[in-house]
């Protein structure tokens, strides 16, 4: 039987099994059950319409009824793969997966427009959220904490479109970091120190540069005695801690009001007795009271930032202090920036879909309006090298940070020779 021919089969029988299913009564019973009775009432309508398949195409058709009733129809065997992290439907027949860090397009087929546009009012349904013609565009997440985003026409020309960005179960440990030369030893002796010691971090990086993954690594050297309070557009994170209160925005509701933004969780969370206050992403206007806060008792707060270099984080989170409306002189905006963030870590995507640390930067201070930063460590590449993966070397750059003494304060002492190693990356 050939595909197409695949496909209207199965889009008849799931007609006939959706109208022949006491729906009501399915939810009442566990899964295992449920499955097992749908699976009985296919058996018996491929029986009853003498519907004639070999053993391959029957399992086929079972299993592709089965995600329809109970999962997310073409999506679920992709679902179910481990290695895969974004899911990339550009229309209804066409789809890209990545794995490795690495894009490929693969058989992902909906029947037609509406059979997506289905599968995405299921996805934002569990969440209470909606998309039509009049909110054509959502974020959502999947229960196992995958961020979800959909567009639907008339913004998406060639038909819905939706992409999910997804997360492991349990989160990428700092061995594991170790193991993929994301970082070096040193590299990481430094920083988990800097966390210890309460210096805010900035995490600067592209998309899918793995921000939010390093972020979650960083927070597990947060002491356990600590408060910490979690803000984000959509809930990400993987704190390890117990004492954790999580945050989440909240868009606006059909007649555009109710909408909670993160500088209001942000200004909410002040009254709620935080050590320190990890923002998943700063983007906007809070901007200014995340500095605020950084300044005056929440030191050791971390954030991601979506920037290019180390400088060009500075840059934009300079802009972004002025989306708040304050006509604050730029000197005093910079002076706040040096006043409240330590280190900004540049993390990148390279192309062979490996992910590295390539920057490590101190804030040294304010000199002539300008802020200062001095490098610690760095990546340099080298070339390619076999199956086109990327060469090159974590480097110190021989210099002393300032922070030091702070972290002999708090009694943290680094290794010698922090600073003046060489490791190589193959």
């Amino acid at each position: 039987m050939n595909e197409s021919a695949f496909e209207r089969l199965k889009s008849d029988l799931h007609r006939i099994l959706i109208s022949k299913l006491d729906l009501e009564r399915l939810s009442t019973i566990n899964g295992m059950e449920a499955r097992q009775a749908v699976v009985t009432l296919i058996q018996e309508i491929l029986a009853s319409e003498r519907i004639l398949l070999n053993s391959e195409e029957r399992e086929r058709l079972q299993e592709g009824l089965l995600n329809e009733v109970f999962g997310l129809g073409p999506l679920e065997p992709f679902l179910k793969d481990p290695t895969i992290s974004d899911i990339l439907v550009n229309r209804k027949d066409q789809a890209y997966i990545e794995r490795g860090g690495v894009l490929e397009k693969v058989d992902l087929r909906f029947r037609d427009d509406q059979h997506l546009l289905q599968i995405i009012d299921r996805i934002v349904g569990q969440v209470g959220r909606r998309v039509d013609e009049a909110s054509p565009m959502v974020d959502a997440r999947l229960p196992d904490g995958s961020r979800v985003n959909a567009i639907i026409p008339p913004l998406a020309l060639d038909g819905p479109a939706l992409s999910i960005r997804r997360f492991g179960t349990a989160p990428i440990t700092a061995q594991k970091m170790l193991e993929l030369k994301t970082l070096t030893p040193e590299m990481l002796d430094v920083l988990s120190a800097a966390v210890r010691a309460r210096i805010s971090i900035m995490i600067s990086g592209g998309t899918g540069a793995g921000k939010t993954t390093f972020l979650n690594m960083l927070s597990s050297f947060i002491p356990s005695s600590e408060r910490l309070i979690t803000i984000e557009d959509a809930a990400e994170l993987q704190l390890q801690q117990e004492n954790v209160v999580r945050l989440e925005t909240r868009p606006p509701n059909v007649e555009g009001k109710g909408a909670i933004y993160q500088r209001q969780l942000l200004i909410n969370s002040l009254r709620m007795r935080p050590d320190r206050i990890i923002i998943g992403e700063v983007r906007g206007d809070e901007a200014f009271d995340m500095l605020q806060a950084m300044n005056t008792g929440h030191e050791g707060s971390m954030t991601t930032i979506h920037a290019n270099s180390c400088r060009d984080a500075l840059a934009r989170l300079e802009s972004m202090v002025a989306m708040a409306g304050f006509n604050i002189p730029e000197r005093a905006i910079r002076q706040q920036i040096a006043s409240a963030i330590g280190l900004v870590v540049q993390i990148a995507r390279l192309s062979d879909g490996s992910r590295r640390v390539v920057s490590i930067s101190e804030i040294t201070g304010i000199d002539e309006d300008v802020i200062c930063m001095q490098e610690i460590f760095t990546f340099v590449r080298k070339g390619i090298g076999v199956n086109a993966r990327i060469v090159g070397a974590f480097k110190p750059q021989g210099i002393q940070p300032r922070f030091l003494e702070r972290l002999q304060v708090c009694g943290i002492m680094l290794p010698p020779g922090t600073f003046e190693r060489r490791v190589e990356v193959n």
